[in-house]
């Protein structure tokens, strides 16, 4: 898929041994910083699985921004290679992403990934994984920590506290909505911190998480039945 970032390529028929020895290259390579051109398209990314988890259904829905209209979605299933291992799922999960990602007609700036990007203990989850091999600036969104300590932050909208681990700040938990609770934001490739939680409280104006994420879910991990119509009304792909 075009980008205007030179992507990393890698094999996927890696052993859990090798694929943490790759997380750890990876780490090495992502952008900590801004370096976005003009930000029309987000797009929202998850992941479910059927048939007993042995087949992985990626869902990618774009929406306009910040008018957060949807724009663009498709959905590409695909069997999974890789075991279940925590902080590997990365690896069972991108190459169905990959699959729905070119599929798309409307390309997006950015991506808002349901996970983690730095904040992993190799500094390498979903967002910063899907970044690299994408060459787009993408951010972790997670509803849960993975790994790192933080106070709570305060009730109001906006509010937010750093995330840290081994005195690194790692991403920032913040308060989407008043009194509910924060999602976890982190640094995926190409985005500072500062501006991945701007993007991504533009990007939930009045939800608990981003009209992204909401959209990708109901795509990947809704009923069949849902995902068909869905994708039938808005002529997204699957």
């Amino acid at each position: 898929m075009p980008s205007v970032s030179r992507s990393v390529r890698h094999h996927w028929k890696l052993t859990p041994k090798e694929a943490i020895a790759l997380q750890a290259r990876l780490a090495a390579k992502v952008e900590r910083e801004d370096r976005l051109g003009e930000i029309r398209h987000v797009a929202g990314i998850d992941v479910g699985f059927e048939s007993d988890g042995t087949v992985a259904r990626a869902a990618v829905a774009v929406l306009a921004f910040p008018s957060l209209e949807l724009v663009d979605c498709a959905v590409a299933r695909l069997p999974v290679s890789f075991p279940y291992v925590p902080g590997l799922l990365s690896f069972r999960e991108i190459p169905a992403a990959l699959r729905a990602l070119r599929a798309l007609r409307v390309k997006p700036d950015m991506l808002l990934c349901d996970g983690q990007g730095i904040a992993h203990p190799r500094r390498c989850g979903l967002a910063s994984h899907l970044g690299l091999v994408t060459g787009l600036p993408a951010v972790g969104v997670a509803k849960t920590r993975l790994v790192g300590e933080h106070r709570e932050p305060g009730a109001r909208r906006g509010a937010q506290a750093p995330l840290m681990d081994r005195g690194e700040v790692i991403g920032a938990v913040v308060r989407t909505r008043a009194g509910v609770k924060p999602v976890y934001v982190s640094i995926g490739h190409r985005v500072g911190l500062p501006t991945a939680v701007r993007l991504v409280l533009a990007c939930a104006p009045r939800y608990r998480l981003p009209e992204t994420t909401r959209w990708a879910h109901r795509l990947a991990s809704g009923p069949a039945e849902e995902t068909a119509r869905l994708l039938e009304r808005r002529a997204c792909r699957a």
